[in-house]
């Protein structure tokens, strides 16, 4: 495992749980600084790691997304054993899984905040994926998307093509069930991200059954958002929309 990939969670000492899922290629340690900062406020706090992450690249491409929303709906399904009330945040493909727990498991979850989420892409490598995953089993990564000076990220320094077809694949399942989603909902969408397009947010606000819905534009930050500099404000915002809603 890479060093600082490691799960991690917090009991908490309250009835309210969140769930942070993480993206593809990264680890819990883009989501660590969240956590941390949700725990000291007294939330029950779990992040898994995501199967064929925190490895290697080609560790990943032996899985897909079956694996990775196996993994956190048992994260869900334990974490409400313990809470009364839970809330799932992700960051890039963690916002697909977010999305697809909640048309799930309807008001289970009591609420989702997006970072940057990502069930589409207009690039045209993504396009050409299922030809490309036939041919090349990886390019260049993804990562590191951060503009903090000296801020890295735990993440693949190649993206693992075969896998990412298969997200690619998912996000149809995902944008297609999004009017089931009635929770309410806060997505923070970086202004200049390299990975990630504005039109995702602008299709998940758009979609959603949700009668509350906030959009929070970060100025100041690039894709990893949640160790970038509008991380504070990430952490903040996510706390008071749980006070609204818990």
């Amino acid at each position: 495992m890479l060093a600082g990939a490691e799960p991690f969670s917090y009991p908490g000492s309250g009835e309210v749980g969140v769930l942070l899922c993480h993206g593809f290629t990264g680890s819990p340690q883009s989501m660590r600084p969240w956590g941390e900062y949700l725990a000291e406020r007294g939330y029950a706090v779990r992040c898994p790691l995501l199967p064929g992450h925190g490895t290697t690249w080609a560790e990943c491409n032996r899985t897909g997304w079956a694996d990775w929303y196996g993994a956190v709906r048992a994260e869900l399904l334990s974490l409400r054993e313990d809470c009364s009330s839970v809330f799932v945040f992700g960051q890039s493909m963690g916002g697909a899984l977010a999305l697809r727990l909640a048309e799930e498991f309807g008001e289970q979850v009591s609420g989702l905040v997006l970072v940057n989420p990502s069930i589409t892409s207009l690039r045209w490598d993504v396009k050409l994926l299922p030809v490309l995953s036939l041919v090349l089993r990886s390019a260049p990564g993804l990562a590191g998307d951060i503009a903090k000076p000296g801020v890295t990220e735990v993440a693949y320094d190649r993206v693992p093509v075969r896998a990412m077809a298969n997200l690619a694949r998912s996000w149809r399942l995902v944008r297609t069930d999004l009017p089931k989603i009635t929770q309410p909902l806060l997505v923070l969408r970086s202004v200049d991200d390299h990975i990630v397009e504005p039109v995702n947010s602008r299709i998940i606000l758009d979609s959603v059954g949700s009668e509350k819905t906030t959009e929070v534009v970060l100025e100041n930050s690039f894709h990893v958002a949640t160790l970038d500099n509008d991380a504070p404000l990430i952490f903040e915002r996510s706390v008071e929309f749980m006070r609204e809603e818990a």
